[in-house]
């Protein structure tokens, strides 16, 4: 198939993107120039009352829906058409960054084809793909009765907890929709993601007996808390590894004499002595995993593991849910497919499902049990998350583009 092949109504879809471009670009480096660190809660907002201008400007009903206070976030930015034609649509991005006030990375730039600024690809950038995309439906009078709901959370770089509240809104929106489309950063021009690791949180505690060092090993004194730590890590490594797409890493330890943990800040101190046989350790870890029957096999030999302590030792590990896994279905790779008839018609090339297992967490998880979800639609670049994130503004439009017709042919079904 050419682009030769579209729709009259697509045809003008193309030409309105085309004439909106540049307004796109001037509208991405207002919203980057405005610091929305997760923590920075009126920046957060400031980026959501900007785009609810623009939402409204689209005759899209709006709302801010703030969090409570013990969430500690800024809150999220819903946008919504209603009506009942055609497939009923999520489309899910973010308002903030990992850039705090503090940050020295704070302005948007260009050089050639290269925009350069905090959250300029993860994820301004993939918002105003979904903003430019209904803009040119609309200007075309082509979103008549059909319901899609703009889900712009302001805390997916540092979710809120519980997540029972902070992940509400969003959740409430996939059961009243038929599909999700996440905008988190592409991986490529011709790869989408139909699959996402979930992960979770875990803590190893150890427990041993202090004593003089002399002493290690005998009846009464056992093996000390940084030889049993140092046994369940090992066999972590040997029994539980293995499984495709299965991940697990102890990111960081603490173990002597006495130690001082700061869970929110993740550092600590600890104070021993080579000839006292250490009574305590600590390990942070995190969990990725493609299922949640995986997740918990996981879990289970893991439990058994710490379980099997060495002499006058003991051992606790728990552990905590953050994103569950986006299972790659049959729905899911059925949108990829639609995606790639989309992609054909504009001559952009095939679009692959990209290996789940090179993909990190995003909130489209949160979504994947209630509707069929394609993620990584967002823009190109590099850097993300350091002070030298790029987005490729030659992929930029072709995006946009890609968007509008995969949301028209979904809202014409």
């Amino acid at each position: 198939m050419s682009s030769q092949e579209l729709s009259k109504s697509e045809k003008k879809i193309i030409k309105t993107i085309e004439k909106n471009h540049q307004f796109a670009i001037q509208f991405l480096e207002k919203v980057v120039n405005i610091n929305s660190g997760t923590m920075n809660h009126e920046g957060v907002k400031e980026v959501g009352m900007v785009f609810k201008k623009q939402f409204e400007a689209i005759d899209f009903d709006t709302r801010w829906i703030d969090m409570p206070k013990e969430v500690n976030r800024a809150g999220h930015f819903f946008a919504e058409n209603k009506g009942a034609k055609g497939k009923k649509i999520v489309l899910i991005g973010h308002l903030d960054t990992v850039f705090e006030k503090d940050s020295p990375f704070q302005e948007f730039s260009i050089d050639g084809d290269i925009a350069y600024g905090p959250g300029v690809n993860d994820m301004k950038g993939g918002n105003v793909v979904v903003l430019y995309a209904l803009k040119a439906l609309h200007e075309n009078n082509l979103l008549n009765d059909s319901q899609i709901i703009v889900a712009f959370t302001g805390d997916e770089e540092s979710t809120g907890k519980p997540l029972e509240l902070s992940r509400k809104d969003l959740i409430d929106a996939a059961k009243r929709s038929d599909i999700a489309l996440g905008f988190e950063t592409s991986t490529g021009f011709n790869y989408a993601t139909v699959a996402r690791r979930g992960s979770s949180g875990w803590e190893l505690e150890v427990s041993g007996k202090r004593a003089h060092s002399s002493g290690i090993f005998n009846k009464q004194i056992g093996a000390g808390a940084i030889f049993e730590g140092s046994r369940i890590l090992n066999a972590f490594y040997n029994q539980v590894k293995g499984e495709e797409f299965l991940t697990f890493n102890p990111g960081v330890i603490l173990g002597g004499t006495d130690i001082e943990f700061d869970k929110e800040q993740n550092e600590g101190e600890a104070f021993g002595k080579n000839n006292v046989v250490a009574q305590t350790l600590i390990v942070k870890g995190g969990l990725r995993f493609i299922s949640e029957e995986q997740k918990e096999r996981a879990r289970s030999k893991m439990r058994e593991i710490v379980k099997k302590n060495l002499p006058h030792t003991t051992a606790k590990i728990t552990f905590n849910d953050s994103y569950p896994a986006m299972q790659p279905t049959d729905g899911n790779h059925k949108l990829l497919a639609l995606l790639n008839g989309v992609s054909a018609d504009l001559n952009q090339g095939e679009v692959l499902a990209y290996d789940p297992g090179k993909r990190g967490a995003a909130d489209t998880s949160f979504v994947a049990d209630y509707v069929d979800c394609l993620d990584g639609l967002g823009t190109m670049g590099t850097g993300a998350h350091t002070p030298k994130e790029t987005m490729d503004l030659s992929t930029f439009e072709a995006l946009t583009k890609r968007t509008a017709l995969l949301i028209y042919r979904l809202i014409n079904l």
